[in-house]
C-alpha cells in the first residue's frame, strides 16, 4: 500500500490509495445519513447549543441570545423531522431500484449521534459504509467536520479497526440538488408577476450561510484556484448561475450571505441578506425572492433568519419577500441522492456523472489539505487524504 493510502482512515479497498474518484464498484451494507441535529423540546435547547459551540468557552449566558429563536418554535428545530422524512423517502427509493441497503442516521449534535449510528451498524453486522452527509457544498463546518466528526465517533466507539467508511461526494451541483430550486425560483416569479409585479422590479437573492473568511479561503483543495470566497464562493456562484439560466429569467440576482455569529472583529463572508434587502428600498424594487441555496432543508438558519428576519425587514421596507422552498424531500432531490449512492455502489466512471457546473463532479476522496480550519487546523478524518 502506498504512503497515501495510509493516510485514508478507515476507506474501503477501493477508496484506500486516496483517488479523486471511486471508479471501482464497492459492496456496501448500509447509507448513514449524517445530519447536523436538533433540539426536539425546550429542555433539549441550551444543551444542543453546548454541542455545537463546544470548545469555544461560550457561557450559558450567551447562548440564551440564540436559544430564544428555538424557543419561539416551542423547543423544537425541524430538522430532525426533516430527515426522518428524507431517511424514509431515500430507503424507498433505493427499495423502488431493487436496492436492499438499508439507511441508518445519526448526527454531529444532537441524538441519535453518529456514534450510536455506527453502534448500530455493528449490531446488524455492517462492516462497509457509505457515509451521506446533510450538506451540499465545500467548506469546514460543511464537509470536512463531518468527516472529522465520523473519526472521532470510530474513536468514541472502538470501532475504528471493524468498520469502513466512505463518504458520497458534495453534490451541490448534481442535478437532484438543483432542480427543487429551478422549480421554486420559477413558481415564485410567477406568483409575483400575476400579483402584478413586473419583473424589472425583482431581485433574487441567492442566501447561503457566511461562514470567517479564513475558512472560506480555505475551502476546497489547495491546488485549485477559486477566487473571493474559496471553493466555497465558487460552488454557490455557479450553482446559482445555473438556477437562473435554467429557470430562464434575465432577473437581476446575486449571492448573499447569512446567519453570521462570530465576533465583529472577525471577517465573514459578505454582503449580509438583510443589509442587502434594505438597500433594495432606495432602488425602486418592489420584490424580493429569496433562493435559500445553501440549505438542503429547513432548520432554525431558514425558519428565523430567513422566514422571520428577511421577510420582516422586506415588508418593512414595502417589499414583497417570498422565499422558496428547501430542497427537503422533494422527489428530484431523493432521486439525486439515490443516484448518487448508485455512483459508489457501481463505480460510475468520472466521466459518465452528472454535474452541472464546470466545477465538478467533486471529489470522492477530499484532497490533502482540504477546507481546513482556520482557528483549529487539522483533525483526523475520514474519506479524505492526510492532513
Amino acid at each position: 500500500m502506498t504512503a497515501v493510502a495510509d493516510r485514508i482512515l478507515a476507506a474501503t479497498d477501493a477508496a484506500a490509495s486516496g483517488p479523486e474518484h471511486v471508479e471501482s464498484p464497492v459492496r456496501y451494507d448500509a447509507i448513514v445519513l449524517a445530519g447536523f441535529g436538533g433540539p426536539e423540546g425546550q429542555d433539549d435547547v441550551i444543551p444542543f447549543l453546548r454541542n455545537v459551540t463546544r470548545g469555544r468557552g461560550i457561557p450559558d449566558e450567551r447562548l440564551e441570545e440564540v436559544a430564544h429563536h428555538y424557543r419561539h418554535f416551542g423547543g423544537i428545530s425541524p430538522i430532525n423531522e426533516q430527515n426522518r422524512v428524507l431517511r424514509a423517502a431515500l430507503e424507498n427509493e433505493l427499495a423502488a431500484r431493487g436496492v436492499d441497503v438499508p439507511v441508518l442516521w445519526g448526527n454531529r449534535n444532537w441524538e441519535p449521534y453518529l456514534r450510536d449510528a455506527l453502534t448500530e451498524a455493528h449490531e446488524r453486522g455492517f462492516t462497509q459504509l457509505l457515509a451521506l452527509a446533510t450538506s451540499a457544498y465545500s467548506s469546514y463546518s460543511s464537509c470536512r467536520q463531518y468527516r472529522e466528526d465520523f473519526a472521532a465517533a470510530l474513536e468514541q466507539t472502538g470501532m475504528g479497526d471493524e468498520l469502513r467508511i466512505d463518504k458520497i461526494r458534495q453534490f451541490f451541483d448534481h442535478p437532484g440538488f438543483v432542480e427543487p430550486f429551478v422549480d421554486g425560483l420559477r413558481t415564485a416569479i410567477a406568483e409575483l408577476v400575476e400579483r402584478g409585479i413586473g419583473q424589472a422590479a425583482i431581485r433574487i437573492l441567492f442566501s447561503t450561510h457566511s461562514i470567517p473568511s479564513a475558512d472560506a479561503e480555505r475551502s476546497g483543495p489547495r491546488d485549485r484556484a477559486f477566487g473571493e470566497g474559496g471553493a466555497y464562493g465558487a460552488q454557490h456562484r455557479a450553482v446559482a448561475e445555473v438556477v437562473v439560466r435554467e429557470a430562464g429569467t434575465g432577473i437581476p440576482w446575486q449571492l448573499v450571505y447569512q446567519s453570521r455569529s462570530g465576533p465583529p472583529t472577525q471577517p465573514w463572508l459578505e454582503p449580509d441578506l438583510k443589509e442587502v434587502i434594505v438597500g433594495f428600498a432606495s432602488e425602486g424594487v418592489e420584490a424580493v425572492v429569496i433562493v435559500p441555496l445553501g440549505f438542503v432543508s429547513d432548520h432554525m438558519e431558514v425558519l428565523w433568519d430567513l422566514d422571520a428576519e428577511a421577510v420582516e425587514a422586506a415588508e418593512a421596507h414595502g417589499m414583497v419577500a417570498i422565499r422558496i422552498p428547501t430542497p427537503g424531500a422533494h422527489p428530484a432531490y431523493v432521486r439525486g441522492l439515490a443516484d448518487l449512492v448508485l455512483e459508489r455502489m457501481n463505480g460510475i466512471p468520472t466521466a459518465e456523472r452528472p454535474a452541472l457546473t464546470e466545477l465538478g463532479p467533486w471529489y470522492d476522496v477530499c484532497r490533502a489539505g482540504c477546507c481546513e480550519n482556520a482557528r483549529l487546523g487539522f483533525k483526523p478524518a475520514i474519506a479524505g487524504v492526510a492532513p
